[in-house]
């Protein structure tokens, strides 16, 4: 028997500072594999697997800043994460060292990953639940994968749902590998900000990539920090409210 997920704004003790919580810095292996064979869905595979993966890292991050200076406002809080995560997100640009499609679909789904450490941080900063699994919806309207938190929940829901069905019953059938790849760097592209052609260009013509790469994140990635603010900012009990699905 689990305990009941804790409701937004509800207190929680934090994960203890003397034991790290280990958060990957890009998607794990598990997640790769389930955004391959469901592509349509992978927004919102990862948007979940985040909040599972990260949201302890964000929560344990901010107890420890707080204990560490009591005094220090939330706002100095998420300059820290916009800070960290931006220049991690810039970092990021071409760097699998993959050429071609495959490249490009690992560097847009390290940059979505990146983008989400980022808002659980800036969620964590204002003394929002990083671990809620409204977060994930939160994610998916932040990066624009979704206009509204209700097509976020359902598209969640169903995500879920597919996830359970293929840990019971494996993959449905095998697709052709280019057409999978494709549809799921796009899918990761629009998550995370960045127009999929000019990533693949950046993978494909050389020199291209660091400039165009660094460019492409860090822009994009200021600009999720900023909505991300924007929608924290006034702390959990001013969230809108989100209906469980």
């Amino acid at each position: 028997m689990t305990d009941p997920a804790p409701v937004d704004g509800e207190h929680t003790d934090p994960p203890q500072p003397a034991e790290p919580v280990d958060a990957p810095e890009a998607p794990p292996a598990t997640l790769w594999d389930r955004m391959r064979d469901d592509p349509q869905y992978a927004p919102e595979h990862l948007a979940l697997e985040a909040v599972r993966r990260l949201g302890p890292e964000a929560a344990q991050w901010a107890a420890v800043q707080r204990a560490q200076r009591p005094d220090v406002p939330a706002e100095d809080l998420a300059d820290l994460a916009a800070r960290r995560f931006v220049t991690h997100a810039r970092l990021s640009g071409a760097v699998s060292g993959v050429a071609g499609l495959p490249g490009a679909v690992i560097d847009v789904g390290v940059l979505a990953w990146t983008q989400a450490r980022l808002v659980l941080h800036v969620a964590a900063a204002y003394g929002v639940d990083p671990r809620h699994p409204d977060r994930a919806t939160d994610l998916l309207v932040l990066q624009k994968v979704h206009k509204v938190a209700e097509s976020a929940r359902l598209a969640l829901g169903v995500a879920a749902g597919r996830e359970r069905a293929g840990a019971l019953f494996g993959r449905a059938g095998a697709r052709p590998l280019g057409r999978v790849m494709l549809q799921l760097g796009v899918r990761l592209a629009q998550m995370a900000g960045v127009r999929a052609a000019k990533r693949i260009f950046a993978k494909v013509v050389p020199g291209a990539a660091i400039i165009l790469g660094t460019w492409a994140n860090s822009s994009a990635t200021k600009d999720l920090a900023d909505r991300a603010r924007a929608l924290y900012r006034a702390g959990p009990a001013n969230l809108p409210t989100q209906r469980r699905p």
